[in-house]
C-alpha cells in the first residue's frame, strides 16, 4: 500500500468499508471463542462478546480510516490506559495476535497488504503488554 499517492485506497476500503471490517471483526472473536490456544486472552473479556465487538469495530473502522466511530462516541482511543485494568501478559499478547492474525489471513488475499496489518497490529499489541508474566491466572 503506497502512500505517496493521495488517492490510494485506504485499509479500510481495501478491507470493503464497514462490512469488512465488521466481517474481520467478527471472526477475530469467533477465533478467540473457538480456539483453545487463546484461553487466557477469552478470559479477560466478558461472557458476551457483542459490546467488545462492537467497541473494536467503532476504533478500526477509523484506524484504517474510515468513519471514525471511536472518537466521536468516547473520544481518544487512549488504548493502553483503557486496557489497564486488565492483566495483558506476553500470553495474551501472543493469543490476540494468533486469533487476529488468523483473521487477516482468511480475510485479505493481498499478501503485502496482510503482512503490513499484521505487522502494524503486533506492534500495537506489543504497547499493550503491562505485566511481565502470563496475566493473572
Amino acid at each position: 500500500m503506497s502512500t505517496a499517492n493521495a488517492t490510494a485506497a485506504t485499509p479500510y476500503e481495501l478491507l470493503g468499508g464497514a462490512d469488512g471490517v465488521r466481517r474481520l471483526v467478527q471472526r477475530f472473536y469467533a477465533l478467540m471463542d473457538e480456539l483453545p490456544e487463546a484461553y487466557r486472552v477469552r478470559r479477560l473479556h466478558p461472557e458476551d462478546l457483542k459490546g467488545s465487538a462492537n467497541s473494536l469495530f467503532e476504533y478500526l473502522s477509523g484506524w484504517f480510516g474510515g468513519p471514525d466511530l471511536y472518537v466521536q462516541k468516547n473520544g481518544h482511543p487512549r488504548l493502553r490506559m483503557r486496557h489497564s485494568p486488565y492483566a495483558v501478559g506476553p500470553a495474551e499478547r501472543d493469543e490476540w495476535m494468533l486469533c487476529m492474525g488468523q483473521a487477516l489471513s482468511e480475510q485479505v488475499a493481498d499478501e503485502p497488504f496482510r503482512t503490513h496489518l499484521i505487522t502494524t497490529f503486533s506492534q500495537i499489541a506489543d504497547h499493550m503488554v503491562n505485566t511481565p508474566g502470563h496475566g493473572a491466572s
